[in-house]
This record gives structure tokens, C-alpha cells and sequence, in this order.
């Protein structure tokens, strides 16, 4: 393994520690506090059982998602499988935010925070997966041996 694949193992480890830490601290704190959550955004979750199964739902799959992420940190041979997840993860939400400020307006200043947040990283996550696309790394390693 030459310098740039380590320096590109040690950019994805740590963009992989980063989202996978942030999903799943962000469905954690839903799933066990909602309503402080949702009310740093101004939306009013309690009292709501309804609302609250509904965004708690989604928020066990995000858990299940981050843990995914911190895996790739861990076991080498997921590392690939675990940046494809944490761009599709990030850009779904961030794309769909944009898309939502689009037709419905501007939402709390919050959340377009969020939005910018989970386009850049999950752009970040995937600009990190594009060398392997084609089955080979920069060097010419398979992905396998590069992750």
C-alpha cells in the first residue's frame, strides 16, 4: 500500500467516523427525546403520539444506517458499502430538504443548515467512493485491497 492509498484509507475512516457518529447520535436523540429534538427547529412534537410514531420510524432505519457507517471504520471490507450508505443517507435527506424548499418554502433557519450539512457530506462520501467505481483504485488495486 503506497501513500495515497493511506492517506485515502485515513480520509474515508474519518469521514465514515464522522457521519456514522452524527446519524446515529441525530436518530438516538430522536428516538429517546423527540419532542427537545424537534423543538430546536420549532416544531411542536409533544402530546402528538401519532407524530411521534412517525418520526421515530425513519429514525430507527437512520440508527441502523449510522451504525453501517461506523462498521466500514472498523472492518476494512465494508468501508466501500458503508460510504455508498452514508452518501445515499445524506444526499436523500439533504436532496429531499432542497427539493421540499423548493415547493413549500423556506423552512426554520435550522434546517436549511441541515440541508447544506447533509449535501456536503454526503457529496463528501461520495466524491470518496468515485475512484473505486470502475472496480480499481487510483493505483490500480482492486477495491478489496484498497479499502
Amino acid at each position: 500500500m503506497n501513500v495515497l492509498s493511506v492517506r485515502n484509507l485515513v480520509t474515508r475512516k474519518i469521514l465514515l467516523s464522522f457521519s456514522g457518529l452524527i446519524a446515529s447520535g441525530i436518530a438516538v436523540t430522536i428516538l429517546l427525546a423527540p419532542e427537545a429534538f424537534y423543538a430546536v427547529y420549532g416544531i411542536e412534537v409533544a402530546g402528538n403520539t401519532n407524530l411521534t410514531n412517525e418520526l421515530k420510524a425513519p429514525a430507527g432505519m437512520l440508527l441502523v444506517a449510522g451504525l453501517m457507517m461506523l462498521a466500514g471504520v472498523f472492518r476494512s471490507r465494508l468501508t466501500m458499502t458503508s460510504l455508498v450508505t452514508a452518501a445515499a443517507v445524506y444526499l436523500s435527506y439533504g436532496l429531499s430538504r432542497f427539493a421540499s424548499i423548493a415547493v413549500d418554502g423556506m423552512p426554520h433557519n435550522g434546517l436549511v443548515e441541515a440541508t447544506v450539512f447533509e449535501i456536503a457530506i454526503g457529496a463528501a462520501c461520495l466524491f470518496a467512493v468515485l475512484p473505486d467505481l470502475g472496480g480499481t483504485s487510483k493505483t490500480g488495486s482492486s477495491t478489496e485491497e484498497a479499502a
